[in-house]
């Protein structure tokens, strides 16, 4: 019997090691073949599942898919299909003119989401002072300021979506103002990140604004559940800061509802933002981005026409824009390649600005290549970051950068979280997106495209507030670095893929 029971074993344990090698050779094909992913995230990905077997196997599963899920895929689907008659309504009400390079970038923008670019608007940029010499993080506290007083103005709706949302000072009046809207009979729509805006989520901000009557949404609060692993990527965020007032003014830039102290992350503070705030036809194509991500997850019906319904004011002095969205159910690589585009666009200055740079190998090629063909370019990225893989992936491509001749700033009063690029002065693109592959293919993201040059010199401006107290970086500097220094920094850019 002995014997009998020790065969058993054995083939239980034979049984139980073909199943594992066979799931072992599973998840590395899925990886190996997924579409839609680039050579080196697919290196990446086989790498750790075939040398980590267990664990590979299960963070690719977790981490490994950029899908959404399938119920919520059709959910997208189904609401754009009947918003889309809503987006062909959104043509250009008179023939606008922009600078050469900018005509192929906005065609790139309309590809993107459908929405055509548009002339006539007001684009300003908010917290701008009398005095150059102001703090930077009193430009987000004046932002803020401004959207206050926009919403207390309100007599029909607000839309309202962020990442973070923080029950701070700034977050504290913002949800009054909301609320306050609300029982004057405004329709309020509050949409916020699960993760993101947890906190604010749990507690009394979020009852408060509940009981005022304003409706709230939890985005992708399904997706960190293990059942849905095999089907959708469990740490997909919802990262658009949007708002629309009234169908009338729209607010879009890199700026969470928080204050510049951003307390659930003290040590990197003061975080440092830009927000734009809109008139004209381009608060329609704001509308619609809000409207694409509310419509599926609520189900709320009247509102698939309600963006083209927005006030089309037309502003003589006006500007051209176009605002588009990114994300896991966009066409594949949108946000990378409009950076290239941008980055190739540039014939003499291009300036960047962002927290977290890891960028694809399309994108570091890009930059690159612009000292080279003689256009000017400078890069500004925070001294200190949050994330310390980001910090260290974003160091491993100095070395390079220098040597192609961009200038690479650090700035060390906070964390630089403005998301900016102006390219030779008369364009501008801003909004959520980072330079990294979350924003790259992972999360929801908005953007706004300004072809104009008055907006872009008032970006211009604000980039070279933060220029005039960032540290230049040289290449006797990285050269000294220590061998272990740059060992670290390339290995955590070689698993950047999967991060």
């Amino acid at each position: 019997m002995v014997p009998e029971a020790g065969g058993a074993h054995a083939t239980l344990q034979w049984g139980i090691t073909a199943v594992a090698f066979v799931a072992h050779l599973l998840v590395a094909a899925r990886a190996l073949t997924r579409a839609n992913r680039a050579p080196a995230s697919r290196a990446a990905w086989v790498a750790v599942v075939m040398l980590a077997p267990v664990v590979g196997m299960v963070a690719y599963l977790l981490l490994g898919e950029t899908s959404i899920g399938r119920a919520r895929f059709r959910r997208v689907e189904q609401a754009l299909r009947r918003m889309g008659a809503a987006a062909a309504a959104m043509a250009p009400a008179a023939p606008v003119a922009v600078a050469d390079n900018a005509v192929p970038l906005l065609e790139l923008a309309r590809t993107i989401n459908g929405l055509p670019a548009v002339g006539g608007n007001r684009v300003a940029l908010l917290g701008d002072a009398d005095s150059a010499a102001d703090a930077p993080e009193n430009d987000c506290r004046r932002a803020l300021d401004a959207l206050v007083a926009d919403i207390e103005q309100a007599r029909e709706s607000v839309h309202i979506a962020f990442y973070i949302w923080l029950d701070d000072d700034a977050g504290g009046r913002v949800a009054d103002a909301v609320a306050a809207a609300a029982r004057r009979g405004v329709a309020c729509r509050v949409m916020v990140d699960a993760l993101g805006s947890r906190a604010f989520i749990d507690g009394r901000r979020w009852k408060q604004l509940g009981q005022a009557g304003v409706k709230r949404l939890k985005t992708l609060d399904d997706i960190n559940r293990l059942q849905h692993m095999a089907f959708s990527r469990m740490d997909l965020r919802d990262h658009r800061k949007i708002v629309v007032i009234d169908n009338r003014v729209a607010y879009s830039g890199s700026q969470n509802c928080a204050d510049p102290e951003f307390r659930v992350k003290p040590a990197c503070a003061p975080w440092i933002d830009l927000l734009l705030r809109c008139e004209g036809p381009v608060v329609a194509q704001v509308q619609f981005l809000f409207l694409s991500g509310w419509i599926p997850e609520t189900g709320e019906t009247g509102l698939d026409g309600y963006a083209a319904a927005a006030a089309h004011a037309w502003h003589d002095d006006g500007c051209v824009a176009a605002a588009f969205e990114t994300g896991p159910i966009a066409r594949h690589n949108a946000m990378a390649d409009m950076f290239v585009a941008c980055i190739y666009a540039a014939r003499r200055e291009l300036v960047i600005t962002t927290p977290y740079f890891v960028p694809d190998e399309s994108i570091l090629r890009a930059i690159c290549a612009a000292p080279r063909r003689g256009v000017r370019t400078t890069l500004v990225l925070p001294r200190r970051n949050d994330s310390w893989l980001v910090g260290q992936a974003s160091r491993s491509t100095y070395a390079d950068l220098l040597q192609c001749g961009v200038a690479v700033h650090e700035y060390p009063l906070g964390l630089l979280h403005a998301k900016s690029m102006t390219i030779d002065g008369q364009i501008s693109l801003v909004g959520s997106a980072n330079i990294d592959r979350r924003s790259l293919e992972l999360n929801f993201e908005n953007s706004l495209l300004v072809a104009d040059a008055g907006v872009t010199a008032a970006i211009r401006r604000r980039q070279e507030k933060y220029l005039s107290v960032s540290v230049r970086v040289t290449q006797e500097q990285v050269e000294g670095w220590s061998f272990a220094r740059r060992l670290v920094q390339n290995a955590v850019a070689m698993m950047s893929p999967v991060l």
